[in-house]
């Protein structure tokens, strides 16, 4: 064992000493994907913080190929206040925080990143904080005085301002750090929004605020950011497209599923490649229409694959050579649906109806079918082996 779990073990130990005939108080999730190298040094600054606190770490981790989960299993064969929830075939920090808030007994629970970027040392402050205020949810806030966002580049700082503008659409209350992933809450409070959260995506504390029937009461505290000094960011462009996706299931997502209207944005932007490509063919190029049609028709198909691949279907996405018969798979729904739409189209022009609600009854009719087609053949969630 190195000299760093030596260490953990050896605090850890005498916290559990300190704090034996305690009730639990409070539950750190920490959700993790490729982070093993934190997971020692985030346990060893938490023991430091929470001093004379009965506390339990949770770490959920989405299967990371690194073994994180190892690392956490191997601590928690010796110490009960660690645990892991391993979760195989599914992925999202939004998910993987619900499901290890709904794994503790705590009254309190935070939620914080394993990256070390978070400060641990206010944890004992939110929690005093939420306690004496009979607060719902204690924030750790980069956007107030005393706090800062540290090193952050230029682009994540506007793609943060861009998220807290957007935040403020579905949240009842006004939030200083919507994007903060470090939080402290009661957990009667999670009981209240459990079942109307929506679970997409990374950022889990606008939906906490948003699923809320009332205003909800709450406080921040202010940190320092810190530099990631071990593993990866995960913040990219699918990032951002969570973030939507969780803005727009919370707008209408009573409404309509949020998966179905990303996938009519996605055909509606298919069929304005399918014009384009036709026009140009057809009178820049000189082709036959019938020829143009075709392979406007191929070229706006593999167009709406690829970007359903990575924005509708994102959490299920196909990579390598599994591209091929998802493509052709897709190909095969997309012409049964425009037979379908052209079918019954037809059908509702010889009984009387005009052109528009036929052509619009035929593009609703095909558009479902395309996506439950898709859903269950093209995209069908991938269910782990059994051993």
């Amino acid at each position: 064992m190195s000299t760093l779990s030596s260490n953990i073990s050896s605090n850890i130990g005498d916290a559990q000493s300190r704090v034996s005939g305690q009730a639990l108080e409070l539950a750190v999730v920490v959700p993790t994907f490729k982070e093993s190298s934190n997971v020692e040094p985030l346990l060893g600054l938490l023991e430091t913080a929470l001093q004379g606190i009965d506390y339990e770490v949770i770490f959920v981790d989405d299967d990371s190929p690194d073994g994180t989960a190892e690392v956490v299993r191997r601590i928690s064969a010796d110490h009960p206040r660690v645990r892991v929830l391993q979760r195989i075939g599914r992925r999202g920090l939004s998910s993987a925080c619900i499901e290890g808030m709904l794994a503790t007994a705590a009254p309190y629970i935070a939620v914080m990143d394993a990256d070390l970027q978070h400060d641990e040392r206010i944890l004992p402050t939110m929690l005093e904080t939420l306690k004496r205020g009979q607060l719902d949810l204690v924030i750790g806030t980069r956007n107030v005085e005393g706090g800062s966002k540290g090193e952050f580049a230029k682009s994540r700082v506007v793609l943060s301002d861009l998220g807290a503008m957007l935040s403020r659409r579905v949240c009842k209350v006004t939030l200083s750090d919507p994007m903060s992933g470090f939080f402290l809450l009661d957990r009667r409070f999670f009981g209240e929004v459990a079942h109307h959260l929506s679970g997409l995506g990374f950022k889990i504390l606008v939906d906490l605020v948003a699923s809320s029937k009332r205003p909800v009461r709450f406080d921040e505290v202010p940190y320092h950011f810190r530099n990631r000094q071990s593993g990866e960011s995960k913040l990219d462009v699918n990032v951002m497209i969570e973030y939507a996706s969780l803005l727009l299931d919370k707008l209408v997502g009573h409404l309509v599923p949020v998966r179905f209207l990303l996938f009519a944005l996605v055909g509606t932007a298919g069929l304005l490649l399918h014009l384009a490509v036709l026009g140009a063919l057809r009178w820049q190029a000189g082709a036959g229409f019938v020829a143009a049609q075709a392979a406007a028709t191929v070229v706006a198909m593999t167009f709406n694959f690829l970007l359903n691949n990575v924005v509708t279907f994102r959490d299920r996405r196909l990579r390598g050579w599994k591209i091929v018969p998802g493509l052709l798979s897709f190909y095969v729904a997309c012409s049964l649906g425009a037979l379908a739409n052209v079918s019954l189209a037809q059908l509702l022009i010889q009984t009387g109806f005009s052109w528009v609600t036929a052509g619009a009854t035929g593009m609703m009719v095909s558009s479902v079918w395309n996506y439950g087609v898709s859903a269950i053949f093209t995209w069908r969630r991938s269910r782990p082996i059994p051993l």
